[in-house]
């Protein structure tokens, strides 16, 4: 594979497609972007198999000087090897998920979504900092068109509140962008990576990019777009939104944040650790007392994000590691969950959970990979969700033992509210003729469920295949941070016995 441009051509076959769906009518608009997600997912699968585990960090590069101060630089390490996968592999599922639900301008919608996953695989791929931002803020516009076009009753406001939130927090961002490259005197992120800049700015650096990095998470009390823009938007809308937008914040971290303002990282920590454990709590509880089953979801996004980040400033291997397989865990897990939700509400047309009930008489399918999908967000051994929760608490519990036990709460807290969803859901009395009358899932419902549960169970079941990709970026990060690593609380001090003479001296000073 070198010096072949792959990763240009994985943002070229969308983009393209996305031109091409503009002109066509709706059935070979949906036929073309099938096509192109499934090109794209069998390039991201070369992309994988080719990917040198153990090799050079940064993989498949391509750079084009565009004009001074700005490249086509493209480059992938094992970290966004993992999310480019987790973006192509969703992609056709949202494309499968809108085949009968979307009527209305079936062109646009196609090409709005192709044009999204161009941009998520660009914000992984980009090199230069400035392509990063450009593809990392151009995202917010498809999805506000998808949101805002083709979403629920109160879209208008979903799709504004989405956009200004989201765009606002990244202005300060793209202010310090400009000044750390007047500063580094390059636009190359690997180099910025490893630059150090003045502890006294970092501070300044940090927040900037916080404000960005947090909104997008999200994190609590910045987190109030999301449950809006869930409710409102289409089913593939919220999967791909769960699925891999919400993970750009986290990459964010991981990729500027973490690496390039270590002191101030270490620095802010406690208040990353304080807003986590609140959203941990708080954001569980309300969950509890949703009727509507997609804020239901969306709240848990919350909750589950707020480990990602709270591990992630753990400043050790196992938080990054539990924090990167949290995120693609939730990015199966979440995606799973709406589209269970888009399916029978794709039947009944309603959200509220007291409309259904007894689904497991007759939709013995769906409430099997339903419930599935409910014990790996739960966190049952053998699920993805498993994996990632228990590596990341233990990398947290190293950190500070207030912290692992306050996430912990927030995970019997999940256990009950998602158990109480599939509980009304799923079983109990068919109260609803209507609901009792739904069909089983078809033949293009499967093709959907069935590779998201094998994924989850693979990844439950095996997980050495998604951490040995990223195994040596995360070690290089966690050795960057070693310089500011804060004291964990956890780790006992094991006394050591003093030589005599010190004995001897300490004995005689007593005297």
């Amino acid at each position: 594979m070198s010096g072949f441009p792959i990763l240009s051509l994985m943002l070229a076959v969308p983009l393209l497609a996305a031109l091409a769906c503009l002109f066509l009518e709706a059935k070979a608009a949906r036929s073309l972007a099938l096509v192109a997600t499934l090109v794209d997912f069998a390039l991201g699968v070369v992309l994988w198999l080719n990917f040198d585990i153990g090799g050079a960090q940064w993989q498949f590069t391509e750079r084009l000087e565009i004009f001074s101060g700005f490249s086509w630089a493209l480059g992938i390490d094992g970290i966004a090897l993992l999310l480019i996968m987790l973006s192509v592999f969703l992609m056709p599922i949202c494309i499968g998920a809108s085949w009968n639900s979307i009527e209305k301008r079936v062109g646009e919608y196609m090409a709005a979504f192709l044009l999204v996953e161009t941009l998520m695989i660009g914000v992984f791929a980009a090199q230069d900092i400035y392509l990063f931002y450009m593809f990392f803020e151009a995202g917010l516009i498809p999805m506000y068109l998808i949101i805002g076009i083709w979403g629920g009753a109160d879209r208008i406001y979903a799709s504004y509140k989405f956009f200004l939130y989201t765009l606002l927090g990244s202005v300060l961002m793209l202010v310090a962008m400009l000044w750390m490259v007047h500063t580094a005197g390059t636009t190359d992120v690997p180099t910025l990576m490893a630059y150090d800049f003045d502890p006294k700015v970092q501070t300044w650096l940090w927040l900037a990019f916080f404000a960005s990095f947090a909104v997008k998470m999200p994190m609590w009390p910045v987190h109030t777009w999301l449950p809006a823009a869930h409710v409102q938007a289409p089913t593939a809308g919220s999967v791909i939104l769960a699925g891999v937008l919400l993970k750009m914040g986290g990459y964010g971290f991981i990729r500027f944040s973490l690496p390039m303002f270590p002191e101030a990282s270490a620095y802010f920590a406690p208040l990353v650790w304080g807003l986590s454990m609140a959203a941990v709590v708080i954001t569980s509880l309300i969950a509890l007392v949703q009727s509507d089953m997609k804020k239901l979801i969306a709240y848990s996004s919350v909750a589950h994000m707020a480990i990602v980040t709270i591990g992630l400033f753990a400043f050790n291997v196992q938080g990054l590691e539990g924090s990167m397989l949290v995120m693609l865990s939730h990015g199966l897990v979440s995606g799973a969950l709406f589209l269970c939700v888009g399916v029978i509400y794709d039947r009944l047309h309603t959200r509220e959970i007291t409309r259904y009930g007894g689904l497991a008489i007759n939709m013995p399918r769906y409430a099997l990979f339903f419930l599935l999908f409910t014990m790996a967000s739960i966190g049952l051994p053998g699920t993805s969700g498993f994996v990632g929760e228990f590596l990341s608490l233990g990398g947290i519990y190293q950190a500070s033992t207030w912290a692992a036990l306050i996430c912990t709460t927030g995970i019997i807290l999940g256990a009950a509210y998602m158990l109480y969803l599939y509980r009304r859901v799923a079983f109990g009395d068919q109260k609803n003729a209507d609901a009792a009358a739904m069909p089983d899932l078809d033949l293009r419902e499967l093709l959907m469920v069935v590779p998201l549960g094998l994924a989850v169970l693979w990844m439950g079941v095996y997980p050495e295949s998604f951490i040995a990709p990223m195994r040596a970026d995360i070690a290089a990060l966690d050795a960057r941070l070693a310089r500011a690593k804060p004291a964990g609380d956890s780790t006992p001090t094991i006394g050591k016995a003093k030589p005599a003479h010190e004995q001897a001296a300490a004995h005689e000073g007593s005297h």
